[in-house]
């Protein structure tokens, strides 16, 4: 593992810092190019349908102008959720192996492409499968894909994960992060401990239990969000 370039020890999947000057030339690829002008002309830009201030994900635009948004293409035109697996557990073990990938600090993002997929489901049956493996580690892991219909914190109505090629990316928790984390004791259980450590644990764990929602109110995520418009993520 160097600075600009991390390996996976299971799928040998490689990411690279695709914003420094190591990254230069794989950015000429045609689907690192698509992602590079995904990034640039809408993630870390403001829009007019968000229903706030400030870049579609401002902590992916820190993590630009740091020099750390790691970017893994995996080809494979049908991929299964086996085959895809082992390179999201290695997504895993690699965002905790950079330096302060595990601290409040870290501007870390850590993007995993499948390109030739085409087809959102399978991206959202392995982030089903391993997004409590992330969020006990006080990290969240997100599904982006074509016509991906997640719904915004500010508007229901913008889909900020609907993105030109199938994804999942790796970041840190976020203390904004709350709505999309109500739906399991467990993931209330993590938030609370990674922003209130020192709650006694049973107390996190009462409070998880009574604000766990069903499935179909753990939808609603704009109306679950708690931080007013002048509040920063933390």
């Amino acid at each position: 593992m160097t600075r600009a370039h991390l390996t996976g020890p299971r799928s040998g999947t490689d990411w690279i810092s695709l914003f420094d000057d190591e990254g230069r030339p794989v950015r000429r690829d045609r689907d690192a190019a698509a992602l590079t002008r995904w990034v640039i002309d809408y993630l870390i830009e403001p829009h007019e349908e968000l229903g706030r201030g400030g870049p579609v994900c401002p902590f992916v635009k820190q993590s630009v102008v740091h020099g750390t948004f790691w970017a893994g293409f995996v080809p494979g035109v049908a991929l299964t959720v086996d085959q895809m697996s082992p390179v999201i557990a290695d997504a895993l073990h690699t965002y905790l192996e950079l330096p302060d990938g595990n601290h409040d600090s870290s501007p870390h993002t850590l993007v995993t492409v499948f390109p030739s997929l085409g087809d959102g489901h399978t991206v959202e049956v392995v982030h089903a499968a391993f997004k409590s493996r992330f969020v006990e580690k006080g990290l969240m892991l997100g599904q982006f894909y074509p016509g991906c219909r997640q719904s915004g914190l500010w508007n229901k109505d913008f889909h900020a994960l609907d993105a030109p090629l199938p994804m999942l990316v790796v970041r840190k928790m976020m203390s904004t992060d709350y709505p999309f984390l109500v739906g399991r004791r467990e993931w209330l259980f993590s938030y609370f401990s990674h922003f209130a450590p020192v709650l006694p644990v049973r107390l996190r764990w009462a409070m998880a239990e009574r604000m766990q929602l069903d499935a179909d109110s753990a939808k609603a995520i704009a109306d679950l969000r708690m931080h007013g418009i002048d509040e920063q993520a933390r």
